[in-house]
Formats: C-alpha cells, sequence, structure tokens
C-alpha cells in the first residue's frame, strides 16, 4: 500500500495528536503525549521531514506487543531550518555535514546556492526546499564562516547554530548611538530619588563589563518596638537596577531586537551581548564615579533581615565603590579592608535571608565551575575553577529579595485570596519553576537508593530538606556531582509566565526577574510593569496574549542560549584534552551505561566515555537495578562516584567526543 493510501486509511480510523518531537542521534523521534506512559516511538522513515524540536501531529499504529509506535502526518512549525556545519563535496554534488547531531540527514547546496563557500569550509546553510522525505533537503549558504578548528569560527558557528547573530543590525546600532550622544540631560533627573550622595557600590567578576545592579547601604536611626528611637539597630539597603527602559522605548528598533534575542550570550571567550555595547557596557551600567539612571527597590530591614518597609521606583545614584568579588571577599574578612563594616553587616544579613529561604523549603543547587584561561588564538591552556565565596552569595541573596519584593508589588492579588494567583484585570510577569513530575522523582529515588541512600518519598515528592541534607552529607565526596546532576535532571524548568505558579526551587510564592535588565528582556518588560503599577495603570488583561507571547520567547531563547554556552564549554574541553592524547589523569564515573563509563576528570570536568569493549580484564555486564558495571568473572564492580585512572585515547573536535581508557 503505497504511503497516501496507507495515511488515509489510518486518518479515518485514530484521532490525530499533536506534540513536540524529540529526534535522537541516530534519527528515530519520540513525542510526549498527555496520558501516554511511554512516548510513541517514530522510526526514520515515518519522520515525514520532521525535525528535532518541531511541532507536529503523529497518528499512532496499531498496538503491538512491543513500544507504541506512530509517523509523523504533518509539521505545524518549524523551529529550526537552519545549520552550521562543513561543506563537503563528493561525485560533483556540494552538501553540509552539520554539526548538529541531531539533524539526521546532510543537506545538498545546489552550486548557485554556494555564494562563495568551497569544500571543507565551515558554513551556515538555511533549507529551502525539502518536499521528499525520501530525499535530502535543499539548501543556500548564508554565510561562510571559515577554516574548521579556529577558534572565532567555532564561536561563531555555535552561536549561529542556536539562533544568535554576533553582530546586532546597523540600524540598532545607529539608534544606541544616538542615545549615546544625548546622554544624561538635566530632564533625566525629574521625579527620580536622589541617593547620589548615600554610600553605594557594585560587586561583579573582574572581567565584568555590564554591572546591572549596584547596592547602597546606610545604618538608620535605632528604633524600639513603638518605633520611638533608642531601640534596635535598623539598616536601609537600596538595590539599584540600570534603568534600561528609560533608554529602550517600547517599539523601537532597539526594543525589537531585544525582544528577539531576550538574552546576552555568554560564551567561553565572548559576550554577545542583548544590547548593544554603548549601552550595556556604557550608558546603562552601573560604572564607578558616574551618575547613572536606575530602577530601585529600597528595603528598611532589620538585624534579623526581616523587611520592615519597601519603596520602588526611578533613582539615580553615583557609584563610588566598583569591587571585584575578591575584592569584596577580602573585605570582609579584613578587618582594615574598604567598606569592612558596611559589607560585614550586608553579610550577615544576607546569611540570615538565606537560612530563612531553606527553612522554608528552597533547594540548595549550587555546582561547581570551571572556568578556561585561553591563549590569544583561544586555545585552552589552563582550566580553574569558579570560587563562590560569601560576597557572591552576598549579591545573590539581595537580588533573590529584590526580586520577590518587585514581584509581590507587581502581582494583582486575587480577590478570593487565593495564594500565588493573580486577579483577571491586570497582567504581571513571573519566574516560575513547577513541582516535579512524580515519575521523575520517583527515578530520582531509585537511583539514589542504588547509591546506598535511604530515601522517602511523601505524596511522590522527596521533601527538599532530605535532598538538602543528601547534598550536604556528600560534600567532599567524589559521588557528590552526579548526585547533583541527578537532582537537577528531576526538577522542571523555570520558565516566564503570565501565570502564577509560585517557585519551587526557591520556596517563594512570588517570584519575578527584576535585577538584570542589560543582559534579559523579562527585566525590561518587568521595569515597564512596575512603573505602570505606581502611577496606577496596571496593563490591562487585554493584553494577556501579548505578554504570554513574550514570556514564551524569552523562556525560549534563554534555553538556546544556555545550549550554546554549554556547546562553548563542551567545545573547549575537547579541545583541551586534543593536545593531551595519551596523558593520565585522575576521573570520577559520572554515568553508567550498557555501552561504557561515562568520567569526568577532576580538575577540569572534561567528561569522557570508557566503552566497554576497552575494559579488557572481563566481561562487563550492566546492572540497571544497582546502575553499576559487573565482571562476570572476577566480580569488579564499576559505580558511580569511584574514582579512577583514566588515560586519554581519542578526540573527535568535530563530534565534540573525549573517549577514555582505564589505566
Amino acid at each position: 500500500m503505497c504511503y497516501i493510501k496507507r495515511v488515509k486509511k489510518l486518518q479515518n480510523k485514530q484521532v490525530r495528536h499533536e506534540g513536540v518531537i524529540s529526534v535522537s542521534a541516530k534519527g528515530t523521534g519520540y513525542v510526549k503525549l498527555v496520558d501516554f506512559k511511554e512516548d510513541p516511538e517514530i522510526d526514520f522513515k515515518h519522520l515525514n521531514t520532521a525535525l528535532h524540536g518541531d511541532t507536529v501531529e503523529i497518528l499512532l499504529h496499531p498496538k503491538g506487543p512491543s513500544r507504541q509506535t506512530a509517523e509523523v502526518t504533518k509539521v505545524v512549525n518549524r523551529v529550526k531550518m537552519s545549520f552550521a556545519g562543513v561543506l563537503e563535496l563528493e561525485n560533483s554534488i556540494f552538501f553540509l555535514k552539520p554539526d548538529d547531531t541531531k539533524m539526521y540527514t546532510d543537506i545538498v547546496v545546489p552550486n548557485q546556492a554556494l555564494n562563495g563557500a568551497k569544500a571543507n569550509d565551515k558554513v551556515f546553510v538555511k533549507i529551502v526546499s525539502w518536499k521528499d522525505p525520501r530525499k535530502a533537503p535543499e539548501g543556500v549558504v548564508e554565510k561562510v564562516l571559515g577554516k574548521p578548528g579556529d577558534n572565532n569560527v567555532e564561536m561563531e558557528s555555535i552561536a549561529l547554530e542556536k539562533g544568535f547573530a554576533a553582530k546586532l543590525p546597523t540600524n540598532v546600532e545607529q539608534e544606541a548611538e544616538n542615545i549615546k550622544k544625548l546622554g544624561i540631560r538635566d530632564g533625566d533627573y525629574r521625579d527620580r530619588r536622589d541617593f547620589r550622595k548615600t554610600l553605594t557600590f557594585t560587586i561583579d567578576p573582574s572581567d565584568a563589563k555590564d554591572f546591572d545592579d549596584a547596592i547602597s547601604f546606610q545604618i538608620l536611626p535605632s528604633l524600639n518596638k513603638e518605633g520611638a528611637g533608642g531601640g534596635q539597630e535598623i539598616y536601609e539597603i537600596g538595590i539599584h537596577i540600570a534603568d534600561v527602559s528609560h533608554y529602550v522605548s517600547v517599539g523601537s528598533a532597539l526594543d525589537t531586537e531585544a525582544r528577539e534575542r531576550g538574552t546576552s550570550v555568554y560564551l567561553v571567550d565572548r559576550t554577545i551581548p542583548m544590547l548593544p555595547e554603548v549601552l550595556s557596557n556604557d550608558l546603562c551600567s552601573l560604572v564607578p564615579n558616574k551618575d547613572r539612571l536606575t530602577m530601585s527597590a529600597v528595603f528598611v530591614v532589620d538585624k534579623n533581615a526581616q523587611v520592615l518597609s519597601g519603596w520602588y521606583g526611578r533613582t539615580v545614584i553615583h557609584s563610588g565603590k566598583r569591587f571585584t568579588y575578591e575584592e569584596a571577599e577580602e573585605s570582609i574578612k579584613k578587618a582594615h579592608a574598604p567598606l569592612h563594616k558596611e559589607l560585614t553587616i550586608l553579610n550577615n544579613l544576607a546569611k540570615k535571608l538565606t537560612k530563612e529561604r531553606f527553612n522554608s523549603g528552597a533547594i540548595s543547587l549550587d555546582q561547581e565551575e570551571v572556568k578556561f584561561v585561553l591563549d590569544e588564538k583561544g586555545t585552552p591552556i589552563k582550566v580553574i575553577k569558579k570560587e563562590r565565596g560569601d560576597s557572591n552569595r552576598l549579591i545573590e541573596e539581595f537580588m533573590l529579595l529584590a526580586n520577590k519584593k518587585v514581584a509581590e508589588v507587581i502581582s494583582p492579588k486575587n480577590k478570593k485570596g487565593k495564594k500565588g494567583e493573580g486577579a483577571d484585570d491586570t497582567v504581571s510577569i513571573y519566574r516560575i519553576h513547577d513541582l516535579p513530575s512524580k515519575e521523575k522523582m520517583t527515578d530520582l529515588a531509585f537511583f539514589l537508593r542504588s547509591l546506598g541512600h535511604k530515601i522517602t518519598l511523601h505524596d511522590g515528592l522527596i521533601p527538599t530538606h532530605e535532598i538538602n541534607k543528601l547534598l550536604a552529607s556528600l560534600a567532599g565526596k567524589d559521588e557528590k556531582d552526579a548526585v547533583h546532576r541527578a537532582v537537577i535532571r528531576s526538577m522542571a524548568k523555570a520558565i516566564y509566565s503570565t501565570k502564577n505558579i509560585g517557585h519551587y526551587g526557591l520556596s517563594f510564592v512570588y517570584y519575578t526577574h527584576f535585577t538584570s535588565p542589560i543582559r534579559r528582556y523579562p527585566d525590561i518588560m518587568v521595569h515597564r510593569l512596575l512603573m505602570e503599577h505606581l502611577k496606577g495603570k496596571p496593563v490591562s488583561r487585554s493584553k494577556l496574549q501579548i505578554y504570554e507571547n513574550m514570556a514564551r520567547t524569552a523562556s525560549d531563547q534563554e534555553k538556546r542560549a544556555s545550549d550554546a554556552e554549554r556547546a562553548s564549554i563542551k567545545y573547549k574541553q575537547v579541545e583541551y584534552m586534543s593536545a593531551r592524547l595519551g596523558k593520565v589523569f585522575s576521573g570520577v564515573i559520572s554515568g553508567i551505561t550498557e555501552w561504557g563509563l561515562y568520567v569526568e576528570e577532576l580538575e577540569t570536568k572534561c567528561e569522557g566515555l570508557v566503552r566497554v569493549r576497552d575494559l579488557n580484564d572481563d566481561f562487563y555486564v550492566f546492572n540497571e537495578k544497582k546502575l553499576e558495571l559487573v565482571g562476570q568473572k572476577k566480580k569488579k564492580r564499576y559505580r558511580l562516584g569511584d574514582r579512577v585512572k583514566i588515560k586519554v585515547k581519542v578526540v573527535d573536535l568535530e563530534r565534540k567526543t573525549i573517549d577514555y581508557v582505564l589505566v
């Protein structure tokens, strides 16, 4: 029976289902459907041109004794049509070999569509025609990137692959230049609370150029319980955020570009900014010793970090000091260092805020990170671990406080008083984090029990205090990273939405993003919503769909940016190990499958695979229940968290993979 007749016959008998398709590197698709215990599987010949991430309609095949299968009948929405890769030539036909491992077919590029590209060039190709699923798609070269292996070429390739052009459009840059030339005018100071004479400073990474946030601090006259003088010491703490919305007007070229990008992208060796650098690194950046326009959340707090009152609005500041995290850390620890007293008070308050969060059910998800030291050509020569001290946590805690309190202010409280919900007549933007699925929690509990940990489930979830206790008990142990990754994988992804369901990970009923408008578009939206609220003109519910669409776009772009960042790190890890073939390192087993052991090198976090076929001392079988590889003769076991010695065997820069062997 031909394909078309077969589909028509199925359509008469079965209901169509719609969902997002995930495609494996082998070209097998899976579509997650509600009320289906197992995702229907779609083999290569039934994908019907569907690509990873597309929204598709499928028809289920008659259920057999094994897994439910299906076929794609329609691609509803394409998520991606452009791919980076190497242009190859075979039998006088040019085709792109995509870098994206989820792209299961090459793309034919006709001679007239090469646009100057040559064989073995790294290029960016857009699919322009794909009518027959039995044939390869046709594409056109949109950009010739350069030679594979060159640092700039590879980094631009990663960015383009995830949807981020390295350069902003000319009209956007020009609009920013015009704003920069005007600078801060006399009228800009009007209707702003003046903090220029209040102690104000920034704390940022040593290589930061865009300073989103500053903190002001002063000790206020002490109050007794009745509000009179002579009682406990109280403090005024201002969280001042760059007033990007003052410069970026709704509907402008700057606003349109920022909304589409959604976020800045941080690759290993560069930042691709959401806004032109004349704004992000200059006029909007809260640099020291210059007046800067800000949006602020100002709190009066007592010595127990309880917020007594809050004020929100437009301000002007003049930062007197730029701290790096390392400098601020030193000031906290050393009595004679700059602003030691002020930073010590803030640090103590931050620790109390942290304790309060965890007492309320927040989850500790701090993870060790590494940073590459690159030479002038972008080649990784050294890997260092990022240190997180009290100064990092101090800033983090006060940013969380500002985000939480602003969310409470702009959230229209439901007249019926339902916790965490908004009224029907106005719109807000929230940063939400759903509860983990019970299925993923069950899998996590199984995993943790296989490692010998005693785990309980309450209403299908592992209590957050139990997760925190477990992670704390693993400090300094080899299995901590593997457990930490498993916990993160079990969690839902935080997203932006107009519908508030609270933030599970932080244990906040209300939460939003207010503190980073230079690098995140949702923060600009929240600044605008806050100003409209303060004017008594909150955004009408009639614009709900507009804001929900913007929230969805921001969530999608955030994921793409995160994927690009991880891809750039992975590339540098593989590149680092490519210069160390045959070298021996210490590692920890980070994953176990039937085909081998995943091992993470201790210092660089470079993960690679030790294949079962390279375990020559025995015949090893994967025990799925206990998550271990077991030698059948000698009974040697390999388990998660085991420390092993590894040697670099094979490195594939094109596929971004490392193969180790045990020594």
